[in-house]
């Protein structure tokens, strides 16, 4: 089992910066995908960016060149980094793992943006 803990989420300004951390533990193994998913109110959950364990990012268009997606594969850690912000970007943000055998979901952390 993998268990996935977000936090950093809150509420700020649009044109503000927030940075999203998420501390994975349990079995991960490692090759494996982290990503960072957001649903807003009566949206479908979406993908906002990901990263594999060597390092290739992507990202919805949404936000590119806004966010960037890290990680620190010894400590399993992924972040995401968020500058720029809009109001659009209100949402519950959602860490993930997927690695051979499961695919996992954090509790979620509320970003906030106001206008």
């Amino acid at each position: 089992q993998v268990q996935l803990v977000e936090s950093g989420g809150g509420l700020v300004q649009a044109g503000g910066s927030l940075r999203l951390s998420c501390a994975a533990s349990g079995s991960i193994g490692s090759i494996n995908v982290m990503g960072w998913y957001r649903q807003a109110p009566g949206k479908e959950r979406e993908l906002v960016a990901s990263i594999i364990s060597g390092g290739r990012t992507n990202y919805a268009d949404s936000v590119n060149g806004r966010f960037t997606i890290s990680r620190e594969n010894a400590k399993n850690m992924v972040y995401l980094q968020m500058n720029s912000l809009k109001p659009e970007d209100t949402a519950v943000y959602y860490c993930n793992l997927v690695q051979r055998g499961g695919n996992y979901w954090g509790q979620g952390t509320q970003v906030t943006v106001s206008s």
